[in-house]
């Protein structure tokens, strides 16, 4: 005779020796709510299908017509590398490329020793020490197209402040063409980006500053350091992470560069200032040919991983600071 069945605490059905799960099984939305998995990449999609949609679609759109012959209007057929062996013998490309590297590296170099030593001095107990704080991110926070314009005017050749100032000293006697001769406007380019720059490397070496604790300095002091062992020894070893990331950025932002540029001397004069993405765009858009536009683009694309990479394993070898074994 069979024994009746009787439901236990645990919310299933003995019927005999066998136990029935009679629970009502969770839902789909549950079960989503309760996967970490599931929530994570549903947090993480609408992120994802905008990175696919402006980022990786446009990306890889712009590398397959530098592999075509389209012109604006004309889809354009499949040339493969006819395109970069173009732009290998064409003497503007070269030059565009020589004025990139030479922007990149001096910029980037003087945004670095000038932002650092601003940081320094930001670290340091000064007056009115938040105010000039916030001061310094003026130049970054300004639009590039503003900030270009006022670098117009003081470097126009006519009414330059600059020309003006040193007239009066008695230090030249006639005005300075900033923008008319071609290491003139190169020089004059690399200095508005390096104002530009500057703030974006300070702000962030005096962040990574103030994570240093101040019983290093304490103890080297007390051990008899000079200020410049405790920087050699102390503070730019703990910084150097934090530097290898803001230059990675400072210089991709810098290779990249368009905005001044194009404002300022719109790639002259005698292409003197034209960097890669000024010449892309030139080609590309008002002069027509997309392909041949595209294709310098793409020839970027080396450059900016190479910074990357190098970034990348200068971050690896000093692991041992994140408790790495390295």
């Amino acid at each position: 005779m069979a024994a009746d069945p009787k439901l236990s605490a645990a919310g299933t059905v003995r019927a005999g020796m066998r136990a029935v799960d009679v629970r009502p099984r969770p839902g789909l939305l549950q079960r989503w709510q309760n996967s970490r998995n599931a929530l994570g990449w549903s947090f993480m999609l609408p992120a994802a299908v905008l990175l696919l949609l402006f980022l990786t679609y446009p990306l890889g759109l712009g590398v397959w017509l530098g592999f075509t012959d389209a012109k604006v209007g004309r889809a354009g057929q499949w040339v493969g590398l006819e395109n970069f062996e173009f732009l290998v013998g064409d003497s503007v490309t070269l030059l565009a490329l020589f004025n990139t590297l030479f922007y990149t590296a001096v910029a980037s170099v003087l945004k670095f020793v000038l932002g650092l030593w601003l940081a320094l001095m930001l670290n340091k107990r000064l007056p009115f020490q938040s105010f000039f704080r916030a001061v310094v991110l003026l130049p970054w926070i300004v639009p590039t197209a503003l900030s270009a314009i006022a670098f117009w005017w003081i470097f126009d050749a006519q009414f330059s402040i600059i020309s003006w100032a040193l007239t009066r000293l008695g230090l030249i006697d006639h005005y300075i063409d900033f923008l008319g001769n071609p290491w003139n406007a190169r020089l004059s380019t690399i200095a508005a980006n390096t104002w530009r720059g500057i703030p974006f490397v300070a702000i962030s070496l005096l962040a990574g500053l103030q994570t240093i604790s101040p019983s290093y300095y304490e103890a080297s002091a007390i051990d008899g350091a000079t200020p410049w062992q405790q920087f050699r020894h102390i503070t730019l070893p703990l910084l150097s992470p934090i530097i290898a990331v803001v230059m990675t950025f400072s210089v991709l932002f810098t290779f990249t560069d368009f905005q001044l540029i194009y404002v300022l001397t719109r790639g002259g004069p005698l292409n003197a200032t034209h960097l890669m993405a000024t010449l892309a765009f030139q080609r590309a858009i008002p002069g027509g040919a997309l392909a041949e536009g595209a294709a310098i683009a793409t020839m970027m694309v080396p450059f900016l991983l190479a910074a990357i990479m190098f970034s990348y394993f200068g971050l690896q070898r000093r692991a041992w600071q994140q408790g790495g074994d390295k």
